[in-house]
């Protein structure tokens, strides 16, 4: 007899609670099970909604996850998967001796879609465990925890084991993937392997963005990923594996394979190799994590080649200007190809550099002459036949293609033809065609006698050389015919690239070509049968006049540059080249050069700009260490007295925070014009900004007797900005100031506000400034005039550090000077911003030098014997004890020793540097609770980063600055 199963019955005996909803969120059953955990009966709950059943605490709608609940029901209506949801808060309705209330309760819940024979949904089963009593949810943080006392799992009679055991497994699987989510969310890839063979166990979803999604867990390193075979990576984490020490690689190239059959593709990644330790201290695998960088690195690579790109370009121009320099005085066409065939030749450091006529009719080559390393044949005088040198190659150059040849035996257009270029010795050329008018008419021809790659940069200047001499060739075969034919032809005259007049003996113009006139921004009419004098007034009684009529005199040619405005207002330089004419007046030829002549005097004045700061750098380094070095030999002395040694120790105290100062200047305007700093934006009190930055001036102001007058806005004024830079652009303003105005003189600072900017000036009645220094104030190492002691100076870098600041902080500033002796203003302008209130930060508290009242236990661990010694003897005076080593390993076993309450540690350690050792003392019970402060020479925000993943407390930077330490020491 068949047996068919009674499923309501099944239902009824179940032990795990079940409700039955409806896709309306109706209520159409629940066994017994469920009644008994939530104490309810069927009769309240069949037929009715959901949450009209199991109502909201109206006190306390938190209590309960509505929203949860509804989601995860329609989740299994939709998708027709189950959906589990793993904690619940669910308050209950009770009832209490004072009346009805709720009971707030955790559920473990699970909704699974029910089907009819068609499939569609009909209804979903709830199944419901409660865990109150295994969970407490904490309020402040909303998150749930596990209890963890003694009685946290009592024996609960509506939940059995198999019930704890499922909650338990559904809690712990939501957790699971919770950290899955974040292992493959993490920015980083992530790997753990583990063995001799280094196994993949885990990855996350940024290694297989890396490494391509293949079937990587499970095997080792080699077989999963087999194109890092000879890479290193394996031996990397073989010696990591020997070694217990990690790895660490800073944009190291790694080449993957995305997909099977994919080519090779090269990656460039920041990686770390961690060894992970079992409890026998052995190693037992390797957490391998890193990230990308092959954007970075590409892009660093794009500003190497644009920096590159830049100084070929800089050396092209000086070339180019070189080239001009040298064939403008030149009058015969072969003089001009011979010298710049030399200037190309030493350029490129080749065998020969040529310029051969093209006779296309009967197919040969002319050299008249050519340029030759020493001990190379010279190929001058002769004549070639083209096609001796490959018809293929020539056929390139006849169609206007330059023709680049690395090597004459390896290109298919010259192979066949060795003979020819054996004979001349040539095994490499670059040859570059002039066509004019359709026809091969010369071409510039660079030999070498070995092999060569021909860089782009080289080929780019030999056809602007080649275009450039051409246009020198053709002018100086024009200047010649004009000189000793007078061809009048008009077609030549107007062709003419450079500007060209006649002036008869009595200063008449006669002619001038197109060009000139142009240039001149003059037509025929105004022109022709005009005196030269009387339509260039300004140029009579000049140098002009007397070289125009000395060459009229002796026939000789001569070239002047002279300062000229057109009759736009605008001005220029011209270069006029002039000639005797037949007739006894003159002929010169004339060009706009204004571009090269600012590009020589940009030239000249950086490079004066730059010995200038290199002398005054110089100076002011050196300056500090004559009294540190003469304070340093006073303290070697015996029977100094304590006032002395007092004395003597403030002055090299002044003078290292003054190379400090110099040297933080320095690297503060690298940092700015580089555009590395970023802004703490907050809005800030003017009057708070302008307060501080004259407090941090008062000594120099005080030190020369300045009288200075305030006058701030009366209400607070906010501005937008880092509170820090806006003080420094303000101090360096006042500072300013003070240095350049006379003993006793008066700065004033005035604000003043509108609807939109607030306005700070700063007004002194100091020496002034000059015009032509004003419009330059604000350019690196521009300074003014020093004082003979130099007690004014600095690096030029002030004004410079201020323009860029306020520019980032969206504003302007200016200066202004009546002149030498007639003081100066500076003014601000920003932004104002229109907030009523401004939050109150707290005054800053002084640091101060005076010992706290602890005498703490301190270790210090530094490799430079001196600096390591002077600390102490600094610590020791203020009451503390003090430890010294001078190697790593010896400061940690002296940590587990001593147990210190502060160590100060070089980052800069020979065998473990700091950041290594800070990480073995946090892991040692001994040093785990000490404070960790790094004292290094490097301060940029990447190295605070570091130091303090590594587990430093503090970061402090070389040299230390002992007002900060007292500071940090006091809070221990």
């Amino acid at each position: 007899m068949t047996i068919r199963p009674d499923f309501a019955a099944l239902f009824a005996a179940s032990p795990y609670p079940y409700l039955l909803i409806d896709t309306d969120f109706i209520l159409i059953g629940a066994n017994p099970a469920y009644l008994r955990a939530t104490g309810r009966t069927a009769d309240d709950l069949v037929g009715k909604h959901i949450f009209d059943a199991f109502p909201a605490n109206p006190l306390d709608p938190d209590s309960t996850n509505l929203d949860e609940v509804r989601v995860s029901i329609e989740f299994a209506i939709s998708t027709r998967q189950p959906h589990t949801s793993a904690l619940l808060r669910y308050a209950i309705p009770v009832e209490t001796p004072d009346g009805p209330g709720f009971e707030e309760r955790y559920w473990s819940a699970v909704h699974s879609p029910v089907f009819d024979d068609d499939g569609k949904v009909i209804y979903v089963s709830q199944n419901a465990i409660d865990v109150t009593d295994l969970y407490r949810f904490d309020v402040a943080t909303r998150k749930y925890y596990l209890k963890q006392d003694a009685n946290a799992v009592p024996d609960i009679a509506q939940m059995n084991r198999p019930q704890m055991h499922e909650a338990m497994t559904r809690i712990l699987n939501a957790e699971r993937s919770g950290l899955q989510i974040l292992f493959d969310q993490a920015p980083g890839f992530i790997a753990v392997l583990t063995g001799k063979d280094h196994t993949f166990d885990t990855v996350n979803e940024a290694f297989y963005r890396l490494a391509g999604h293949r079937d990587i867990v499970g095997k080792p390193a080699l077989d999963a990923l087999p194109e890092l075979a000879g890479q290193g990576y394996k031996e990397l984490m073989d010696e990591v594996c020997r070694t217990g020490e990690p790895v660490v690689l800073r944009e190291r190239r790694i080449a993957l394979r995305r997909d099977a059959g994919d080519a090779l593709e090269d990656r460039y990644v920041d990686l770390l190799f961690q060894p992970i330790i079992g409890p026998d201290k052995r190693v037992s695998g390797i957490f391998a994590q890193g990230n990308d960088v092959t954007g970075a690195h590409r892009a660093n690579q794009a500003l190497s080649e644009k920096v590159q790109q830049l100084e070929e370009i800089r050396a092209n121009q000086t070339f180019q200007l070189a080239l001009a320099d040298r064939i403008r005085q030149l009058d015969n066409p072969e003089d001009v190809t011979a010298a710049a065939a030399e200037l190309l030749g030493r350029k490129l450091g080749v065998s020969r550099v040529l310029y051969a006529e093209v006779d296309d009719e009967r197919g040969t080559l002319f050299i008249h002459r050519d340029w030759t390393v020493e001990g190379f044949a010279s190929l001058a005088g002769q004549s070639k036949t083209m096609d001796d040198f490959g018809p293929a190659m020539i056929a390139d150059l006849r169609a206007g293609k330059a023709v680049i040849n690395g090597d004459v035996e390896q290109d298919r257009r010259t192979a066949g033809y060795l003979g020819a270029y054996e004979k001349i010795g040539v095994r490499a050329d670059l040859l570059v065609p002039l066509v004019k008018a359709g026809r091969l008419r010369c071409v510039l021809t660079i030999h070498s006698a070995t092999p060569r790659v021909w860089q782009e940069e080289e080929c780019r200047l030999a056809r602007e050389t080649a275009e450039r001499t051409w246009s020198a060739v053709e002018a100086a075969q024009a200047q010649s015919a004009l000189r000793t034919e007078r061809d009048q032809s008009q077609y030549i005259f107007d062709s003419m690239a450079e500007g060209f007049a006649i002036l008869d003996r009595d200063w008449t113009i006669l002619r001038m070509n197109a060009e000139g006139l142009r240039i001149t921004q003059l037509s025929a009419a105004q022109v022709i049968g005009r005196n030269h004098w009387d339509l260039f007034p300004e140029l009579k009684g000049t140098n002009t006049e007397t070289v125009y009529a000395r060459v009229i005199e002796t026939g000789k040619t001569e070239i002047i540059e002279i300062p000229h405005m057109l009759p736009d207002k605008t001005h220029i330089w011209s270069e006029i080249r002039t000639h005797r004419s037949l007739d006894g007046g003159i002929a010169f030829f004339f060009r706009d050069v204004t571009e090269r002549r600012r590009a020589q005097e940009q030239l000249e004045t950086a490079d004066r700009r730059k010995d200038e700061f290199l002398a005054m750098l110089a100076h002011e380094l050196r300056n500090p260490l004559a009294p540190i070095g003469a304070a340093a030999q006073l303290l070697q002395m015996a029977k100094l007295d304590e006032a002395r040694v007092r004395h003597t120790s403030q002055i090299i105290g002044r003078q290292v925070e003054h190379m400090t100062h110099l040297i933080n200047d320095l690297l503060d305007v690298s940092r700015v014009t580089r555009g590395l700093v970023t802004l703490d934006n907050a809005p800030q009190d003017v009057k708070q900004v302008v307060t501080e930055a004259v407090e941090q001036v008062t000594p120099l102001i005080q030190a020369r007797q300045h009288r200075l007058a305030l006058h701030l806005p009366p209400d607070t004024t906010l501005v937008m900005g880092d509170k820090k830079r806006l003080v420094q652009v303000l101090t360096n303003i006042l500072a300013n100031a003070a240095k350049y105005t006379n003993d006793g003189g008066n700065i004033t600072v005035r604000t003043h506000v509108d609807e939109a900017h607030v306005h700070v000036d700063v007004i002194d009645d100091g020496i002034g400034m000059a015009p032509e220094l004003a419009a330059h104030a604000f350019e690196l190492f521009s300074q003014a005039e020093r004082s003979s002691d130099r007690s004014a100076g600095g690096l030029g870098l002030g004004l410079a550090l201020v323009k860029n600041l306020t520019e980032l902080h969206r504003g302007t500033v200016a200066c202004r000077s009546e002149g030498m002796g007639h003081g100066s203003t500076f003014s601000v302008c920003l932004p104002r911003l229109h907030v009523q209130e401004c939050p109150d930060d707290g005054a800053h508290e002084a640091l101060s030098l005076t010992p706290g009242s602890r005498s703490l236990r301190v270790l210090i661990v530094d490799d430079n014997v001196d600096a390591a010694t002077m600390l102490a003897m600094l610590l020791e005076a203020s009451g503390h004890r003090v430890l010294v080593e001078h190697e790593a390993s010896a400061g940690l076993a002296r940590a587990q020793a001593q147990r210190p309450d502060v160590c100060l540690l070089d980052i800069g350690l020979p065998e473990m540097d700091g950041n290594k050792l800070a990480q073995r003392m946090r892991a040692l019970p001994e040093t785990a609770g000490a404070v960790l402060i790094a004292v290094t020479g490097y301060g940029q925000e990447g190295d605070r980063r570091r130091s303090l993943a590594a587990g430093f407390d503090h970061h402090l930077v070389k040299p230390l600055d002992p007002k900060q330490l007292f500071a940090i020491l006091d809070t221990v």
